[in-house]
């Protein structure tokens, strides 16, 4: 049975609007998109780090009560969870400041077991942790050996602009073993100092990955693949909160490889724009139901097909 593993890391946000909180959940951008994930009834696992506190017993168990495999969400011995603050405007997009040491980051050696068509969703500052490169790096090898969709959503925030020199060519060995790269407008900003989606594709994708994904808040999103170059409008909707919307843009359409019986990576550069519709839409769709909520994750009961 195939099924989706998301590796990254785990906090608990903690949610401010007007400067007052309004809600605590468990967060992260590959765990949204699992929690998300799970609540469809999709077999998925999340591998992670937390630490051995109350916050950690919070996540783990909220893992479990959306069906998420908890089999590789590794307790830090001695370590406090991570917690982040976020901060809504008027607008409802949220500004961050995290709390988190990333220096006593580990995991475990022993990484799920992947197999032929299986989709792995990875990303952001977890996927080029130095002190966890070993790990990750080793696993995604394997998992694209093994005939695994590796889906990686950079997800680059400037606060990790300093690290950029020594963790450059962890992003470039991350599109090598991708299938979908996925970013914002933000991300490419950020990392190249530019918004032109085709010469991203052309000078920072394409010579490691076909395939690519971008998304700029409610504008469009723009595909780009050897065969394909399109563009598809998002629906406007009423925002509650924007937090989680990239990451379950991702579990959507993680959730809609598997629904479309998309089985390996090659297929992916072949296929036609028609054949890419649907796994945006479910993406836009997991989104924008995120988007009209406080939580990270599609609602319980949300009706994914």
């Amino acid at each position: 049975m195939r099924r989706i593993i998301g590796v990254g890391e785990t906090v608990l946000d903690i949610i401010f609007r007007n400067d007052q909180p309004v809600k605590a959940v468990p967060g992260g951008s590959a765990f949204n998109a699992i929690v998300s994930i799970g609540r469809t009834g999709t077999p998925c696992v999340m591998a992670t780090e937390v630490g051995d506190d109350h916050v950690g017993d919070i996540v783990t168990a909220f893992l479990r009560d959306n069906n998420v495999d908890t089999s590789y969400v590794f307790r830090s011995q001695g370590t406090q969870s991570h917690v982040s603050l976020a901060f809504l405007d008027n607008n409802n997009d949220a500004q961050y400041q995290f709390y988190k040491n990333h220096a006593v980051l580990t995991m475990h050696k022993n990484m799920p077991d992947v197999n032929e068509g299986d989709v792995v969703l990875f990303g952001s500052y977890f996927a080029i942790n130095p002190n966890l490169r070993d790990y990750v790096s080793v696993f995604l090898k394997k998992a694209k050996e093994r005939g695994a969709i590796l889906y990686y959503d950079v997800n680059f925030r400037a606060s990790h602009l300093k690290d950029l020199p020594r963790t450059a060519a962890y992003i470039v060995e991350n599109m090598q073993q991708a299938s979908v790269v996925r970013g914002s407008a933000e991300d490419f900003e950020i990392l190249f100092g530019s918004k032109d989606v085709d010469a991203i594709y052309k000078e920072h994708i394409a010579p490691y990955c076909p395939c690519f994904i971008y998304t700029d808040a409610a504008r469009p999103i723009q595909l780009r693949t050897p065969a394909v170059a399109a563009s598809f409008p998002a629906k406007a909707i009423e925002t509650v909160s924007t937090i989680g919307a990239g990451d379950n843009f991702n579990a959507g359409f993680c959730y809609a490889l598997l629904k479309e019986n998309v089985m390996r990576s090659q297929c992916l550069g072949n296929m036609t724009v028609e054949q890419w519709q649907p796994l945006i839409a479910t993406g836009q769709r997991f989104s924008a139901a995120v988007c009209q909520s406080l939580d990270n994750y599609i609602p319980t009961g949300f009706i994914a097909d």
